[in-house]
Order: structure tokens, then C-alpha cells, then sequence
């Protein structure tokens, strides 16, 4: 893991996740690119000219380098080797283009964790990043003046296209020393049990050369709670997840456990793409 993105938009809640960035980076001699987009109305856009050169995108691009110089003042940064970006594209779209210039291995987020209907409609920033990225997403909630993982749940139903995203979880794992809790998580209208999800829970870890792992089965009313719920029990550090990257209205429908924990979720969330 030798580069990192965080999207910024100066707020708390994306310098909490910088900070838990800036502790992984000085882990690993990893470089940090801080990424911050600008949104511009396209109706201004003169067609024989570019975003770059219209006087509100200057006037933006100057405050955002103002904010960075801020930033690279502040002491948890010294030592690492920070790149500034300023893209116009909307969020979502200006982390896929600078993760597949830069070939990014990680991406550190901040969330709010609104929850709301609109946002269930139209998707937060940090939501369609989770949905879309290509990388894995770390999703951090609050502070973490000391960012520790020893205790990691890795939720899923362990079929067989899972496990390319568990190795890429077994790795994070790894930079901490961390524990790996499997969790599979029974409901009414989708039950298995005990004896035969232990049992394909430990097909799915064959092979993986990890193992430091425990496997859990716990029964809730829905996915999402029994996830919160274990985590809560044993004290976890961290969440991991798989998304499938749905977008539009097969995600409305349908729902998105990954993205109701980004939302919901009091601890981090670290979600892997299926390839």
C-alpha cells in the first residue's frame, strides 16, 4: 500500500479522516494524495474555452490551495510526502479518474452519516464512492487520535466471489496485527444453520494463509443490525464489507448493506469491491 486518497472538502469530518491516513501512510512509507473537486454550473462554460480558466474556477482553485497550505502545516503530516490535486468533476467521478491516474491502493473518507430520504434517493458523495470505487474505501465516522485495528469483522455470505475481496481484507488485517472475525448473519427470511454455515466458513477461508480468525453465527432481524450488533459485542475496531457496485434505481430498490452501514455504523467501514 503505497498511495492513499482523501477526498476533501476542508471539513471535520474529512480531516478526521486525513488523520487516520496520515497513521497509515507513516505505516506503511506510503505518499498521500488529497484530492478536492469543484463543481461548476456547465451553462457557464464557454465551449471554446475550459473550467480552468473561467474567473470563479481561478477564484476557487486559489481558496482550495489556500486550505491545502493549511493543512500541510499541521504536524501529523510532517514526513509524508503530500500531493495537492484539484479536479472539476463531481466527486464521485474526480476519485475514479485520480485512483486510475495515480493508481491508488486506498481511499480514506470522512462521513457525516446523514440518513435521511433524500439522501436515499440521490446518494451522499461519500455513498457513491463506496458504491462505485474500484479500490478499497476506509469510511471513518469520528477522531481517532490513535488509529488501532484489533478486532476486524468481515461480514459476508462467503460464497466463492467473495473471497478476492477477503484477501484484500486479510492484507489490511495485516498492517495492524489484527484479528478477523468472520460474521454471517441469520434472518428469518434468509436462515442457515450453525453447522452448515461454520462449515462454509471454513471452505471459504481455506487457502488464504490467514489464520487469525474466529467464525461467528448471529441471528438479528435484518443483515445490517446483526452486523452493528456483533461488532458492538466484541468491542471491533472495524467493519469490512463487499459491495457489488450497484447504481441507480437497482440500488434504490434493492438497498445496499455496505452503504447502510456507512450511514449507520458508529465504528469505521472498509468496503472491497467484487471484481
Amino acid at each position: 500500500m503505497k498511495k492513499i486518497l482523501i477526498p476533501t472538502d476542508f471539513s471535520e469530518q474529512a480531516e478526521n479522516a486525513l488523520k487516520v491516513a496520515a497513521q497509515i501512510a507513516k505505516k506503511q512509507k506510503a505518499e498521500i494524495y488529497l484530492l478536492h473537486t469543484l463543481e461548476l454550473p456547465m451553462q457557464k462554460i464557454d465551449p471554446l474555452s475550459t473550467a480552468q480558466n473561467l474567473p470563479e474556477a481561478m477564484y476557487f482553485m486559489k481558496l482550495a490551495h489556500k486550505h491545502f497550505e493549511t493543512l500541510l502545516e499541521k504536524d501529523y503530516l510532517k514526513g509524508i510526502n503530500v500531493h495537492e490535486i484539484v479536479e472539476f468533476y463531481e466527486p464521485f467521478r474526480g476519485v475514479y479518474q485520480v485512483c486510475k491516474k495515480h493508481h491508488i491502493d486506498l481511499i480514506v473518507m470522512g462521513s457525516h452519516g446523514t440518513n435521511s430520504f433524500k439522501e436515499m434517493l440521490i446518494g451522499s458523495n461519500t455513498e457513491k464512492i463506496v458504491r462505485t470505487s474500484e479500490v478499497p474505501v476506509l469510511v471513518i465516522k469520528k477522531e481517532h487520535p490513535i488509529f488501532k485495528v484489533d478486532h476486524m469483522v468481515f461480514a459476508s455470505n462467503f460464497k466463492d466471489h467473495y473471497k478476492a475481496p477477503y484477501l484484500k481484507a486479510t492484507e489490511f488485517a495485516k498492517l495492524f496485527d489484527a484479528k478477523i472475525h468472520f460474521l454471517m448473519v441469520n434472518t428469518a427470511s434468509h436462515f442457515m444453520t450453525t453447522h452448515d454455515a461454520t462449515e462454509r466458513i471454513k471452505t471459504f477461508a481455506k487457502g488464504s494463509k490467514f489464520d487469525d480468525y474466529t467464525i461467528n453465527i448471529y441471528n438479528d432481524i435484518t443483515v445490517e443490525k446483526g452486523i452493528m450488533n456483533f461488532s458492538q459485542s466484541i468491542g471491533a475496531d472495524l467493519i469490512g464489507m463487499c459491495t457489488h457496485g450497484r447504481q441507480g434505481l437497482s440500488n434504490f430498490f434493492n438497498g445496499s448493506i455496505s452503504e447502510d452501514l456507512v450511514n449507520n455504523a458508529k465504528r469505521p467501514v472498509m468496503t472491497f469491491k467484487i471484481d
